[in-house]
């Protein structure tokens, strides 16, 4: 009996030991990874002024900044916090604290949905971090703005000013969703999570089609709630699917069901998975190109390029759902191939190039020839914070 109890303990320190050795050995590919986060990171902090934000690079090779009212303008700073948590430089914590509170005044802004970006990203998770209240008040200011543009009548968000649509509602605004749930919490505002919850259900009933595609913008009679057009700012055609839109639906659906337990939401989430992960179109490498009904569209089938920002969008919306669903192997496995491609000589750039930004090959806006080809400093943010989800699921600790 002593015998077989000591084997039985010898074993279990065994595995026990083997689990800790595994934790704090990540594999090759993903040390790799964490040194390239740190020395870009740094070197870009270090480049750049804060409130004047890398946000791509031009054709001609200079860097695109992003000032105060760029829609991009908190995922730099985000990125520093990623970076931070994920490889436990002090520096970056330093250098994110600098540029986040460089956008002070974002908290004034109240013409678009996308303050949930532009401080969520930002000042949502530098307070995350550190606990320190001193962020709270633009955080405060901003979710009430954000809140503001919610109507009863259609139950939407209006996602932009713009004189030429009646109340215009895009697939990007369910990733805003997420700063409503938590100022609901935060503030004591259950109205909040209302309107988010509500905004999800409308678009749910009205942005996608029966194969779970989605469509970009849904435009609406703002006296009357009804549909007036279902279009696009984006896509190839008003028909297509728009690789990063459905990433963005993706990652609604699945951050709207943790929040809120709605069973409509994860079945959503799941839906929108499977029409990503059965795409006959999506490449081996698992990087969709910028939409996947571009080959369907003539004039455009020899301008096909990847885009690493919808794949870093897919991978973190893969990861987090996969937390909560009885089989979410399938999903970490599959965001497990896109953060390797990833992660490779193809898309992850070497120490000192590519303007420091971290990943190649995105596309912003190919319509309007606007950023193609090129780093997308939310391509960053949402890679990094895949990594950050993906070394959680798998215990794996990067800060050695």
């Amino acid at each position: 009996m002593k015998k077989a109890f000591c084997l039985v303990l010898l074993t279990a320190i065994f595995i026990n030991c083997y689990a800790r050795q595994n934790q704090h050995n990540p594999p090759l590919w993903l040390k790799k990874t964490a040194e390239v986060i740190a020395w870009q990171l740094n070197k870009a902090a270090s480049t750049y002024k804060p409130g004047l934000n890398p946000r791509s690079i031009n054709p001609n090779g200079t860097v695109r900044l992003a000032g105060l009212t760029d829609w991009t303008t908190g995922f730099f700073p985000g990125s520093l916090w990623y970076g931070y948590e994920l490889t436990g430089d002090q520096n970056l914590a330093v250098e994110a604290k600098k540029f986040t509170l460089a956008l002070d005044s974002v908290r004034y802004i109240k013409n678009t949905h996308d303050v949930g970006f532009m401080l969520y990203s930002s000042y949502g998770n530098a307070y995350r971090i550190t606990n320190d209240k001193s962020y709270l008040p633009a955080l405060q200011e901003g979710v009430a703005n954000l809140n503001a543009r919610f109507s009863p009548t259609v139950g939407a968000i209006r996602s932009w000013d713009f004189s030429w649509w009646h109340f215009p509602v895009i697939i990007d605004n369910m990733m805003n969703l997420e700063y409503l749930y938590w100022g609901a919490n935060t503030f004591n505002k259950p109205e909040y999570a209302h309107s988010a919850t509500t905004h999800a259900i409308t678009t749910m009933k009205n942005h996608f089609r029966k194969d779970y595609s989605s469509y970009h913008v849904v435009d609406y009679d703002p006296k009357t709630g009804k549909v007036i057009a279902k279009r696009t700012h984006q896509g190839v055609t008003d028909e297509s699917a728009w690789a990063r839109g459905q990433g963005w639906g993706l990652y609604g659906y699945a951050m709207c069901y943790k929040n809120t337990r709605n069973p409509q939401f994860l079945a959503q989430a799941e839906h929108i998975a499977a029409f990503i992960m059965n795409h006959p179109r999506m490449p081996k490498d698992k990087v969709p190109v910028w939409d996947f009904d571009v080959h369907n569209a003539t004039g455009v089938e020899e301008r096909a390029p990847r885009d690493a920002s919808a794949a870093a969008v897919i991978a973190s919306a893969l990861l987090d759902l996969s937390t909560q669903v009885k089989d979410g192997k399938k999903y970490v496995d599959y965001a497990e191939e896109i953060l390797k491609s990833l992660s490779s000589d193809e898309y992850l750039a070497k120490p000192g190039e590519n303007q420091y930004f971290l990943l190649k090959h995105s596309v912003g806006a190919f319509l309007y020839n606007s950023e193609i080809d090129t780093p997308l400093d939310y391509a960053d943010y949402y890679y990094l914070e895949a990594l950050k989800r993906y070394v959680a699921i798998k215990k794996i600790d990067l800060k050695q």
